[in-house]
């Protein structure tokens, strides 16, 4: 149709004769119906603002407003550009009030414009349906009136929530009581989008998954509700979206993940899910589920690994290749959406276990697919495939063996030195921690690619995971590391940085900067030389650590620091010229926490060890500071640990 005759049916909207102006409406309704081209040619002739004044003016009847309505619906089928013009002309806020009117027609009408609109990546969710406090009560008023109104409210619940407060909001306005009556209803285009909002209303929100689980219809609580659309005689859609919601209220602490339902009937049923005889959508969100499912508990973990030949399907994901004929786009697509789905799987699988890493790790050219995978454009496969690598490099025996045999590290570096995406940052950075562990053969390779310059770099990034990922990369690469790393570790950090570090507020990072300094300070000759340069600064660090208010862990490993700074040779010294430090460690001894008793009384040990050079000096000034009565007093400890160590130190007195 030109725009000449799409003017003229536009024009036609124009007549006052309500009959036929509602004969218009139909004609224009019957031609855009299936025709995008016909919906936007008419749409550049004014149709919407046509339709939006005939709905805004006096009087208008309720069938005609219906005719209006199921029109702009139809409209809104169209292309994302129709739909933004739609939003433009504020025809959203029209219908909302449409929801009001009572003529049941004509809200079943405005219901459906939503659904398409709101379940459109296009519409400010958000913004239209939380922004008027009084939308939200009305829809769930509304949705157990008709089989229209539960279907499309449903959907548009599912839609709009997103977030913790959405789902809150949603709970305390009664959301569960209205949906639970639907999953009892016969009809499957009602109970899926009543399954899809329950689903999003319990996703990683334990307080309203809790409620969910406790929510009765009929006397029966909801998993049991839940459980009957396991059922292998309901559509697939619908058993796999009852095992996402039993998932996600497993997953938020709801039901026990021990529970036979989940153990018996939502794992299996996913893993058969994964099947090849399953559409690509229905297995790719299987395994997905299943993922998130197993992710944090390691008895699902094994469950899974022995259910179903899980693992051989999951290989059969990454097998698949676009074929040669037909739409390429579309081919690539399936084969990303199949391999990150899978290395999900994967990397949930080998979290924990070493015999189920292994298994993994038996499938076809896995490794060489993870490659490739992590140089992706895809973001989706990118950080899949680096989940993947890091669960498998949780494996003492498979850094020593397939990782060898492969330059997976290469990758990973490339990422990190190129500032990719924050969340694909963490993953690879976390993995190459792990490849830097003192038994990984890829540990020298690494640090020759310039390691220590990007963890270095990380340190300063205001992420506090990458910062966490770069000190405790560097704490790896320092443990038993030659003087020339560690001095190198040291100079491209440097003081500033290192102290920085720990004054952290994140105690996790706290802890890895302590580590690292422990790593730094060992191996006598190491340690005096790098106590000959940053004495200062790392006496500082210690005093300020030992004197604030930091939990007992952190205090254990400063006073371990200490005590490798006491084993040194010309190292002792820097302690012994220290009153401030001499004070606290005879105070240390005293404390109640016994951890911290033994690291104080370590560190004494190492300073009067009677045959080096000076002990006897040093043993009578300790003296001087009741460290020996100290010690008497505490021959008398339960626990054993303190009792070798004090023991062991009064022998050196003694001698």
């Amino acid at each position: 149709m030109d725009l000449g005759f799409s003017q003229i049916y536009v024009d036609n909207l124009t007549v006052t004769d309500s009959h036929q102006l509602l004969c218009n409406l139909k004609s224009m309704k019957n031609i855009v119906i299936g025709s995008n081209k016909q919906k936007t040619s008419l749409m550049l002739c004014g149709a919407i603002d046509r339709v939006h004044y005939i709905m805004t003016s006096e009087g208008v009847s309720p069938d005609i407003l219906v005719e209006c309505a199921v029109l702009l619906g139809s409209f809104a089928k169209g292309t994302e550009d129709n739909k933004r013009e739609l939003l433009d002309k504020r025809i959203l806020a029209v219908m909302l009030q449409g929801l009001a009117h009572p003529d049941i027609r004509f809200v079943e009408a405005c219901l459906r414009f939503l659904r398409t609109i709101l379940t459109s990546p296009v519409a400010p969710v958000e913004d239209v349906v939380f922004e008027d406090s009084s939308v939200i009560p009305h829809l769930i008023h509304l949705l157990p009136k008709t089989l229209c109104t539960q279907e499309c409210v449903s959907y548009i619940l599912a839609q709009c929530c997103k977030t913790n407060k959405q789902q809150d909001m949603l709970y305390q306005q009664g959301a569960v009581d209205v949906l639970a009556p639907l999953l009892c209803s016969e009809v499957n285009k009602i109970r899926l989008p009543a399954l899809q909002c329950l689903a999003a209303l319990s996703y990683k929100n334990h307080c309203v998954s809790r409620e969910i689980s406790s929510a009765k219809y009929n006397r029966e609580d909801m998993s049991t509700l839940l459980s009957r659309l396991l059922a292998r005689d309901l559509p697939i859609n619908i058993q796999l979206t009852a095992a996402k919601c039993l998932c996600y209220l497993c997953r938020a602490g709801a039901i026990s993940p021990r529970c036979p339902l989940i153990v018996q009937r939502v794992l299996p049923s996913l893993a058969r899910m994964c099947k090849k005889d399953r559409s690509v959508e229905e297995r790719v969100e299987a395994a997905e589920t299943l993922a998130f499912l197993i992710e944090e508990d390691v008895s699902l973990q094994v469950s899974a690994s022995i259910t179903d030949h899980l693992i051989p399907t999951l290989a059969l994901y990454l097998k698949y290749t676009p074929s040669s004929t037909g739409k390429k786009e579309q081919g690539c697509h399936i084969q990303g959406e199949l391999r990150q789905a899978a290395f999900k799987v994967f990397a949930s699988l080998g979290a924990n276990e070493e015999e189920i890493r292994k298994k993994i790790i038996e499938t076809e050219n896995l490794m060489d697919i993870i490659e490739k995978c992590i140089e992706e454009e895809n973001f989706k496969v990118q950080l899949a495939a680096a989940r993947c690598l890091h669960s498998l490099s949780r494996s003492v025996q498979q850094l020593r063996t397939s990782f060898q045999d492969h330059i997976v590290w290469k990758p990973l570096v490339e990422l990190l030195q190129h500032k990719s995406a924050e969340e694909l940052m963490i993953v690879a950075s976390s993995t190459l921690c792990n490849l830097l562990l003192e038994f990984s053969p890829s540990k020298d390779k690494i640090v020759q690619a310039g390691a220590i310059d990007i963890l270095c770099k990380l340190t300063t990034n205001p992420s506090a995971s990458l910062r966490l990922n770069g000190i405790w990369g560097l704490m790896n690469m320092a443990f038993q590391a030659d003087e020339k790393i560690k001095t190198s570790i040291l100079e491209k950090m440097g003081t500033d940085q290192l102290f920085r570090l720990l004054t952290d507020t994140n105690v996790d990072i706290l802890m890895k900067t302590l580590g690292l300094l422990r790593n730094l300070l060992s191996t006598r000759g190491h340690i005096d030389n790098i106590m000959l340069s940053h004495s200062a600064q790392i006496m500082t660090a210690v005093i300020m650590i030992l004197e604030g208010n930091y939990p007992p862990q952190v205090k254990e490993q400063t006073l371990c620091i200490l005590a490798n700074i006491a084993d040194g040779i010309t190292a002792k010294a820097v302690i012994m010229s220290n009153e401030d430090i001499l004070k606290k460690l005879t105070c240390y001894m005293r404390h109640d926490n016994v951890r911290l008793q033994i690291a104080s009384v370590y560190c004494i040990n190492n300073l009067v060890w009677n045959q080096e050079d000076g002990a006897s000096e040093r043993q009578a000034k300790l003296k001087e500071y009741g460290v020996l009565k100290q010690l008497q007093s505490l021959i008398s400890t339960t626990d054993t640990d303190l009792f070798d160590k004090v023991k062991t130190a009064m022998q050196q007195f003694s001698s």
